[in-house]
C-alpha cells in the first residue's frame, strides 16, 4: 500500500507490528513546550498534524496547564475511598531549616502521615500531593513507614467508579471524535508500579526491602498492581490502541536484574497479557540504565519499549536483541540535543536514529523523554528533527 495513503494511525500500527511499509513515524511521545502554548488539547494535536508529525491523542487528554495531587502519573484522577479525610498543617521545628508540611491520610485500616520540608523551591504552595516527583528529596517521613502502614494505603487507591467512568467517557468524547477525523492513534495511561513506591516509600527502603523483606515489597507491588489494572480496564474499555505504563524508576539504577525478574517482571507480563485482552497494544517508558533488562523485556510482552535514548542506550544492541519482537520509540535526547544542541546534532543523532533502528520497521523517532521548552534554540531544533526525518524517508 502506497505510504501517501496510510493515515498516522496506521503508520504507527505499522511500526508497532514490524510492517514492511519503509517508512518511520515521528511521534512526540511528550512535547510540553508546545502543549503549553496551545490554546487546548486539540489545538496541541493540530499543530502536530501541520508539522507532519504522527500525533497521537490521549485519553483522557492532558490539558495545556496541569495542576493537581498527580502532576506526575496523568491520566485518570486518583481519587481516595469516601471514608478517607485528609488533614494538612505546617510546623516549625529547632531541628529543621525549612518549615514540615504535614499531611495525614485517616482511613478505616489507620492513619498515614507524610512530612514533607518546605523548600524555597517548592512549587506547590502550603499543599503536599499525594504523588510527586518532588516529594521523595525533600520528605522527614514517607507516607508508608512500617509494615502496619500498608493496609491503609488501598484506601488511598480506589477503583474508578462507574460514575467516574462515565465522567471519563465525556471527558474525552471531543479528543476520540477528534482522532477518528484525523485517524490517529490513541492513547491511554498512565500506568505506574515500582515508581509509586519511590514516592510514597522512598528509593533507598525499595532497594533495602528487596534484600530484607521480600514479602513485604511484594505486597506493596500487588496492592498498587491490583489498582494500576484496576485503572487500566476503565481506559481500555474505552477502545483505546495502546496503554503507557511509566516506569522511570524500574530500571538497573534501582533494580538488579534478579530482583527485577523478581518482582517486577510477573506484573508487567500480567499487564501486557490485559492490554492485549483488549486488542491493545502495550507501552512501557524506560530510558535509562535499561541494557540488562532487555533479554527480560523481550519476553515480557510489551509491545513498545519507550525512551530510547542515545546517550543511555547502545543503539546497535536494543535493535539486535528486541528486533522484531519490541517495538522501540525515541532514538533522539530531548534535552541535551534539541533543546541546548545545534542543528547539526540534531540532525547526526536523527540520521544515527534512523540508520541503526528503521532498518526492518519497528521503530517510531522521538525526543526523549520531553521537549519542555518553548524558546528559539528548541524551535529550531525541533525544525531541523522533523526537516531532517522528512528527508531520510524519502
Amino acid at each position: 500500500m502506497p505510504i501517501n495513503s496510510l493515515s498516522p494511525r496506521e503508520k504507527m500500527l505499522a511500526a508497532f507490528n514490524f510492517e514492511q511499509i519503509k517508512y518511520t513515524p515521528c511521534s512526540f511521545m511528550m512535547y510540553k513546550g508546545l502543549l503549553a502554548n496551545s490554546k487546548s488539547y486539540l489545538h496541541f494535536l493540530q499543530k502536530q498534524l501541520d508539522f507532519g508529525l504522527e500525533p497521537f491523542a490521549m485519553i483522557p487528554p492532558r490539558s495545556p496547564v496541569v495542576v493537581n495531587d498527580h502532576y506526575n502519573l496523568h491520566g485518570i484522577a486518583v481519587n481516595f475511598d469516601p471514608s478517607v479525610e485528609v488533614k494538612e498543617w505546617i510546623e516549625e521545628r529547632k531541628s529543621e531549616v525549612f518549615p514540615i508540611m504535614v499531611k495525614e491520610y485517616y482511613t478505616p485500616a489507620g492513619n498515614l502521615r507524610a512530612e514533607v520540608r518546605q523548600t524555597e523551591d517548592w512549587r506547590w504552595g502550603d499543599h503536599v500531593p499525594i504523588f510527586d516527583d518532588y516529594i521523595t528529596p525533600r520528605t522527614v517521613k514517607y507516607l508508608i513507614a512500617e509494615p502496619e502502614e500498608i493496609d491503609a494505603l488501598r484506601y488511598l487507591l480506589a477503583a474508578p467508579t462507574a460514575e467516574e467512568k462515565t465522567a471519563i467517557r465525556k471527558e474525552s468524547d471531543l479528543v476520540f471524535n477528534f482522532a477518528k477525523e484525523n485517524n490517529l492513534l490513541t492513547l491511554g495511561g498512565w500506568g505506574i508500579g515500582a515508581d509509586m513506591l519511590g514516592w510514597i516509600y522512598g528509593f533507598e527502603n525499595m532497594i533495602y526491602t528487596a534484600m530484607d523483606k521480600p514479602d513485604l515489597l511484594e505486597k506493596m507491588l500487588q496492592i498498587i498492581s491490583e489498582w494500576n489494572q484496576a485503572r487500566m480496564i476503565a481506559l481500555l474499555e474505552l477502545g483505546i490502541d495502546i496503554y503507557i505504563k511509566r516506569a522511570w524508576y524500574e530500571t538497573c539504577n534501582f533494580w538488579s536484574p534478579k530482583t527485577f525478574e523478581k518482582f517486577l517482571l510477573p506484573i508487567i507480563k500480567k499487564e501486557a497479557n490485559l492490554a492485549h485482552q483488549y486488542n491493545a497494544k502495550y507501552g512501557y517508558i524506560a530510558t535509562d540504565k535499561v541494557s540488562p533488562l532487555l533479554p527480560l523485556l523481550r519476553e515480557s510482552g510489551i509491545d513498545v519499549l519507550i525512551g530510547i535514548d542515545p546517550h543511555a542506550y547502545d543503539l546497535n544492541e536494543t535493535k539486535q536483541v528486541l528486533d522484531r519482537k519490541v517495538c522501540l520509540w525515541g532514538g533522539v535526547n530531548g534535552h541535551l540535543t534539541v533543546e541546548m544542541g545545534t542543528e547539526n546534532e540534531v540532525r547526526v543523532e536523527v540520521q544515527n536514529a534512523m540508520r541503526e533502528l528503521s532498518p526492518g520497521g519497528g521503530f517510531i523517532l522521538s525526543p526523549v523523554d520531553n521537549v519542555r521548552e518553548d524558546d528559539e534554540v528548541s524551535r529550531r531544533n525541533v525544525a531541523a528533527l522533523i526537516n531532517e526525518w522528512k528527508k531520510l524517508n524519502h
